[in-house]
């Protein structure tokens, strides 16, 4: 049995602040179904150690890290058998709220020692070194605060293998050369093609440079991240790198996310009987303040940043909410965004819903509920919440961009016998609007509208076949590890 040591800064339902907390939790519960031991690891915050101790779990090792006291306690995630362990150094994670950032949402201002910690205890326990018996022939890094990890086992001959992935290239870990200092990385790391970047560190280059494989979430994603448009700086050290560069799409818990038995709704429906959508939509709208209409009811769920195209959203909604669209808005972000968000809502009483924060059933309730559900991203590099929609016959309008383009195929390209979607190419809100336009058309031809919703709902969005390609993955890491230390 292949171990595997998953080492991430978030995890579902303990931690959460995007897509790669879904990712934590569904992916190595889907690898553990197909028999790869892979364990999480994870920062020792409040609610994780919190949960840990009530489920009855003991401190498994206790060591120093440079100044740092550390422990580690060993539980399962919750509501699955997925081992977790939990890195304790209240110091550096035990504080409230978001794992990155202070109540006034700016970056802790030591996440660099946080997070090179984390990779030191990673390494540590895939060398052995950490007091433990169990020990991972490979390590799963996520995202830039995983990214020291590969940086700390390449000096081992016999380290296991290792695979970086990225979420997000936008978020990349860069902090001063003052900081590379402060941490005592050696200097020899302090180079263009390793640590060095534009004078700064980046967490984000030890994961792309020492890694034995390097995987995104998409595969238009890949593609995209080997262009200046959206190689966020690194897309020469992308390209140079592409033959160890794969995607892998994300996939979603069909368990967690079905209509037919989701706990969050009081109507049940499926592709074969869809007749209680709209007692979702109805429910929806009562429990949000909406007028009780067939009125088009259009969704949105996310943060409200520039990447996610929110301006263009803003831009386009007083047109349509003019027209009688109704519009539900669920998401946190930058006030830019949020303050003419609530100035919206309160023009339109009635028809326009916004809730600021995020709430995981009305989520849920906002996805069976929608008629259209709008991503218009500048970039994505998967998305989930297009693939739920697509699940919960809601059909989505995104921008043509990295997961979404893998996923949403529109019936201008590809017909109606085979589309699920619609899709817009320009970069601006009236391409954006000109979309929605067309699935406003489409919502009133009830009999093409079916075929679309049945065939969004037809697809199999979990992880079963995306575990077994990271399976093959890593079973071809540990081969050419294998040959190499024979060499």
């Amino acid at each position: 049995m292949i171990r595997v040591l998953f080492a991430t800064s978030e995890v579902y339902p303990l931690v959460k602040t995007g897509g790669l907390a879904d990712v934590s939790a569904s992916l190595p519960e889907a690898l553990c179904r197909l028999e790869y031991d892979v364990q999480i690891l994870l920062p020792g915050y409040p609610d994780a150690l919190k949960a840990a101790r009530k489920a009855g779990s003991r401190r498994k090792s206790r060591f120093q890290v440079g100044q740092y006291s550390v422990s580690l306690w060993q539980t399962r995630l919750p509501g699955t058998a997925v081992t977790l362990w939990l890195v304790d150094c209240p110091p550096l994670f035990d504080r409230p709220g978001n794992p990155y950032k202070n109540e006034e949402g700016q970056d802790w201002w030591d996440n660099a020692h946080r997070f090179e910690l984390f990779a030191r205890v990673g390494a540590m326990m895939a060398t052995g070194e950490a007091g433990i018996t169990w020990q991972p022939d490979l390590v799963h890094c996520n995202d830039w605060q995983t990214g020291l990890l590969p940086v700390f086992l390449e000096p081992y001959q016999d380290r296991p293998g290792t695979v970086f992935t990225i979420h997000n290239l936008a978020y990349q870990g860069v902090f001063s050369h003052e900081t590379f200092r402060a941490l005592g990385l050696p200097d020899s790391l302090w180079r263009l093609e390793q640590l060095e970047f534009y004078g700064q560190l980046s967490f984000i280059k030890g994961g792309l440079v020492f890694s034995d494989r390097i995987t995104t979430v998409s595969p238009g994603y890949a593609r995209e991240i080997q262009s200046p448009e959206f190689g966020c700086g690194l897309d020469g050290l992308l390209r140079y790198r592409q033959s160890v560069l794969t995607g892998i799409l994300n996939g979603i818990d069909s368990r967690v996310w079905n209509p037919e038995t989701d706990p969050e709704l009081a109507f049940h429906y499926g592709r074969d009987h869809l007749k209680n959508k709209a007692q979702c939509k109805a429910r929806l709208q009562q429990e949000l303040g909406l007028e009780v209409n067939g009125d088009p009811l259009l969704g949105f769920i996310g943060r409200l940043v520039e990447q996610k195209g929110v301006d263009w959203l803003i831009t386009v909604m007083p047109e349509l909410l003019q027209r009688g669209c109704q519009f539900v808005i669920l998401g946190s972000g930058e006030a830019r965004f949020e303050e003419p968000l609530k100035l919206l809502a309160r023009q339109w009483p009635g028809k326009m819903s916004l809730t600021l924060g995020y709430n995981e059933g009305l989520s849920h309730r906002i996805t069976a509920g929608c008629d259209l559900f709008l991503m218009p991203s500048r970039f994505e590099p998967c998305g989930l919440n297009q693939m739920y929609s697509l699940r919960y016959g809601t059909l989505p309008v995104v921008h043509g961009v990295g997961g979404l383009s893998d996923t949403v195929n529109d019936p201008l390209e590809v017909g109606v016998d085979r589309a699920n979607g619609f899709r817009f190419g320009e970069p601006n809100a009236p391409a954006l609007l000109a979309a929605i336009d067309r699935a406003l058309k489409g919502l009133g031809k009830r009999k093409q509208w079916r075929r679309l919703q049945s065939n969004g709902m037809a697809i199999d969005y979990s992880w079963n076949q995306r575990a077994r390609d990271y399976g093959d993955l890593y079973q071809s890491i540990l081969k050419e590890r294998h040959y190499q230390l024979q060499d």
